[in-house]
């Protein structure tokens, strides 16, 4: 009963976002925990067989190739349907992965082949990135989104807490190729759920509207000076988050000779960290020091915890440090993020959210360069503590983003439509 007690206000909230959006979050988590698993997999494959270069070489090209994709395909979910967009998106992520567990039963490594099919999911995630994260502006009221995105976020960072533990399990006891070939089911089962969701009629029309579409959001996000501000610290400090995030993880576990279960491990203690931010661990603190303080604090923490994990040397540590980086990065995107999504208008969310996404692929790929360079003169702990002692220092500089504290400062009610109140030539073109 105690514990019931604990969980009924979380179900009551959850129930009350309606079914259509119910479907929504269980999509997005079995995607998310699909994806992780093959987080876990791939560049553990890739650091056994081919070691830090060709993880560099991987998470360069992927990168970069996310860079043409988002503005290329992220139009499509503001001038098409977007249930049917997520679930062909999702279809032909899963055959991707099907692919690349073929080639590791058959033992044919080709970082080439990899770097190949890696395409399909960049591609299939700058159609679902945009458009899932604008469909729940349709899917619920505007006094309830704020709600509804944390929702969102708990389940995806469910998927991330489960699924770097699942890959690291099916990892360990099977290798590779059952974790890939699970990846790729899970990826059907989202695709199967996504069937369900409501239809979502269109806010743009033909293909003569693409170009347009594609300018306006650009332009909107290059024209409101916080946006603008915004995008260049988050663009700045993902340069060197990136690859703390991505492929120093297993280069890390490896280099302290442990096995992939620890590399499950230091995933989903990450996960669980955001989990804890997004079903309130934060809102303690930002209701003691501000959504401003909150945001600003948080992103430089991110940065110190990243560094911490250079002079770790035992594995509870690393786990630990793992977790206070996940915590604080649920922190710094739950704070943020409900306020922007709420301040675009709604024709406009898709666009701008893809443009904001694509200058992180950007970083991304400048990133993983970076730390393959660094890494043929420096050990990875060498590059972790650098790294992140100068991701925390960027992360500060948002505090002089102009209007950003006093936007910060804004209840969600006052929030809503504040872009288009405040720069309303800017979306003059819908």
């Amino acid at each position: 009963m105690p514990f019931q007690a604990v969980l009924a206000p979380f179900a009551a909230r959850f129930d009350a976002l309606g079914r259509a959006y119910r479907g929504l979050l269980a999509s997005d988590a079995l995607m998310v925990l699909s994806i992780m698993v093959g987080q876990v997999a791939l560049p553990w494959w890739i650091a056994r067989e081919g070691g830090a270069g060709d993880l560099a070489r991987y998470g360069f090209v992927v990168s970069l190739a996310s860079v043409a994709a988002m503005p290329l395909l992220s139009p499509l979910g503001d001038r098409h349907e977007k249930r049917r967009l997520i679930m062909l998106a999702l279809a032909a992520f899963a055959v991707a992965a099907f692919g690349m567990a073929a080639l590791a039963t058959f033992g044919h490594y080709r970082i080439g082949l990899l770097v190949t099919l890696a395409m399909v999911p960049v591609m299939a995630s700058a159609i679902i990135t945009p458009a899932s994260a604008s469909f729940a502006t349709e899917l619920v009221p505007a006094e309830q989104l704020t709600q509804a995105i944390g929702l969102q976020q708990s389940a995806q960072s469910t998927g991330r807490l489960v699924g770097p533990a699942l890959g690291g399990a099916v990892l360990a006891a099977a290798g590779v190729p059952a974790a890939l070939w699970l990846h790729g089911l899970l990826l059907v089962a989202a695709a199967g759920l996504a069937r369900g969701l409501p239809a979502s009629p269109p806010q743009a029309r033909g293909r003569g509207h693409w170009w347009r579409d594609l300018r306006a959001g650009f332009r909107a996000n290059w024209n409101i000076p916080m946006e603008r501000g915004w995008i260049a610290v988050n663009f700045s400090t993902w340069v060197f988050l990136y690859p703390m995030f991505t492929m120093l993880v297993p280069l890390k576990v490896q280099s302290l000779h442990l096995s992939a279960m620890w590399l499950g491990l230091c995933e989903a203690s990450l996960s669980l960290g955001m989990l804890a931010g997004a079903l309130g661990a934060c809102d303690p603190m930002i209701r003691r020091y501000g959504r401003y303080a909150v945001r600003v604090g948080a992103a430089v923490l991110q940065g110190l915890a990243f560094a911490s994990i250079a002079f770790v040397e035992q594995a509870p540590l690393l786990v630990a440090a793992f977790w206070v980086a996940g915590i604080t990065n649920s922190a710094m995107v739950l704070v943020g993020m409900t306020h922007r999504m709420l301040a675009r208008p709604a024709a406009f969310r898709a666009r701008m959210v893809a443009g904001a996404v694509m200058t992180t692929q950007v970083a991304a790929a400048i990133g993983a360069a970076m730390a393959g360079a660094a890494l043929t003169h420096w050990s990875v702990d060498v590059v972790y503590a650098v790294f992140g002692v100068v991701a925390g220092v960027l992360s500060a500089t948002l505090a002089w983003v102009p209007g950003f504290r006093e936007f910060m400062a804004l209840e969600p009610s006052a929030v809503a439509g504040w872009y288009e109140r405040r720069y309303p030539g800017v979306f003059g073109a819908p």
